[in-house]
């Protein structure tokens, strides 16, 4: 890891189940990255808000309620009127192998669903966020 990067870890909506939102902020903390999670029943511009006040480097927004394709377009334009569209984000939870393309086509860097080793999201975090930081650097 380049240096520690801030992750805000989210829950938008009324999805009420946060254990994989906190499992997933857990191994990012053991991963050392510097993690900051929400709480549950965050609306879009709470989130927005958050990333802007923490100086996060990405975003994982953990949804399980079928909301993806309307929280995560809102999520998205409160960082564009925030001016943090640079946010790496990233979506795990139960989220449909037909969603995905669209989500990506957004500007979602990756999807992880169930059963994802934990490891695997803390590496392709760091690798992504790592070459980011490269390119900026040039």
């Amino acid at each position: 890891m380049i240096r520690p990067y801030r992750v805000v870890v989210a829950k938008p909506g009324l999805d009420g189940h946060d254990r994989g939102a906190k499992v997933i902020a857990r191994a990012l903390r053991d991963a050392g990255f510097e993690v900051v999670y929400t709480g549950l029943h965050q609306t879009p511009a709470q989130v927005a808000h958050t990333v802007v006040e923490e100086d996060a480097d990405a975003l994982g927004l953990s949804l399980l309620s079928g909301a993806h394709l309307t929280l995560v377009p809102k999520v998205l334009d409160e960082l564009r009127h925030a001016g943090r569209d640079d946010v790496l984000v990233l979506v795990g939870g139960i989220i449909p192998e037909a969603d995905i393309p669209a989500l990506k086509e957004q500007g979602i860097a990756e999807v992880f669903t169930p059963g994802a080793p934990l490891p695997t999201v803390g590496k392709w975090l760091e690798e992504a966020l790592d070459r980011r930081e490269a390119h900026d650097a040039v």
